[in-house]
């Protein structure tokens, strides 16, 4: 007898909670939303470092000669072109760069909020029968 009170009082089966359709579309919509995070965490990433290597160039290239020809990479192919018509074309594409950071930085804070508020809503629904927990 006392061997079964011991079993009921442990762990409930998750089958004990009801998940409605809502509740469904609630968990699948964080879990696109999770992957697509993930997504801009990634492209984020990969622009910060295209920022970067512009700023190296263009430190590198302030040591160079002012009559130097520089090859400069646009589209398929390679230009020459003077000392200041690089650096000004490097300007923009960091001015650009930068820009696309700062709009990718905003849509992932949007969808940091919308997941923080779907969270909300499962976690007082489902408590510690539901792990959204994503690894920052």
């Amino acid at each position: 007898m006392s061997g079964e009170k011991g079993a009921q009082s442990g762990f409930q089966p998750d089958s004990d909670v009801h998940i409605s359709f809502e509740d469904q579309q609630k968990i699948n919509k964080f879990a696109r939303q999770n992957a697509k995070m993930e997504d801009f965490k990634d492209e984020l990433k990969f622009k910060k470092s295209e920022l970067q290597n512009l700023a190296d160039a263009v430190s590198e290239l302030e040591l160079a000669d002012d009559d130097a020809k520089i090859p400069y990479h646009i589209g398929e192919v390679f230009v020459s072109q003077n000392l200041s018509k690089t650096m000004e074309c490097l300007e923009e594409a960091k001015v650009k760069k930068e820009k696309e950071i700062v709009e990718l930085e905003a849509k992932c804070e949007t969808l940091k909020g919308e997941m923080s508020d779907l969270k909300a809503q499962l976690y007082a629904k489902f408590g510690n029968h539901i792990n959204l927990e994503a690894d920052d």
